[in-house]
């Protein structure tokens, strides 16, 4: 299932209009996109820096490069992906320029029987909270989605790596979210 789709046909096609809009010299076009995306777009965002207040910049940051290269796009129907590749790549770029240090992920890690969905995990206080703890890579991908509704192959196209690394870093980022909740919860059992 192309997880874009999940997203309301309203707002694919209010995002579609605002771009041809704005292409076609609409400068009020433009805060209908912001108004759109501002807010799936903080999410993501906040995801991959280190507080909100970083997240605000580069959402800046991001509108400020859609701004600068809107005109360009072909395919107004595209915006959505668009839209994370350019907050991605700005936050990506932020990192490097602050010279953070990039994460290694292990290829292989033990499977201590923790199920294959998060269906499972209720409380999303400790879900957040175990979210923030992951890796950047397994955060950034179950973000794109679970929360963001991104499919395995968009997914691939906007991290820029094979389907079957997102499905690893699914799979892994799943059993670490696991390992935190059970440790979370474990320790609030014997803090009681």
């Amino acid at each position: 299932m192309d997880g874009l789709h999940l997203l309301p046909d309203k707002q694919l096609i209010e995002s579609a209009l605002a771009v041809v809009r704005w292409q076609r010299g609409d400068r009020e076009a433009f805060a209908e996109i912001v108004r759109l995306w501002e807010q799936p777009l903080l999410f993501y965002l906040r995801r991959l820096a280190a507080n909100e207040a970083d997240a605000w910049e580069l959402l800046q940051e991001t509108w400020l490069k859609m701004v600068r290269s809107l005109a360009k796009l072909r395919d107004p129907a595209t915006l959505p992906a668009y839209l994370y590749a350019t907050a991605r790549n700005t936050a990506l770029s932020r990192m490097r320029s602050r010279s953070w240090e990039s994460e290694q992920y292990p290829e292989q890690l033990a499977d201590d029987g923790a199920a294959d969905e998060l269906g499972a995990l209720e409380d999303a206080e400790q879900v957040h909270h175990a979210l923030d703890k992951l890796p950047l890579a397994q955060r950034e991908a179950l973000t794109l989605f679970f929360l963001q509704d991104l499919s395995l192959e968009e997914m691939a196209t906007l991290l820029d790596v094979p389907v079957g690394t997102v499905k690893s870093r699914l799979h892994y980022a799943k059993l670490a979210m696991r390992k935190i909740i059970t440790q979370q919860m474990s320790g609030e059992s014997h803090a009681r």
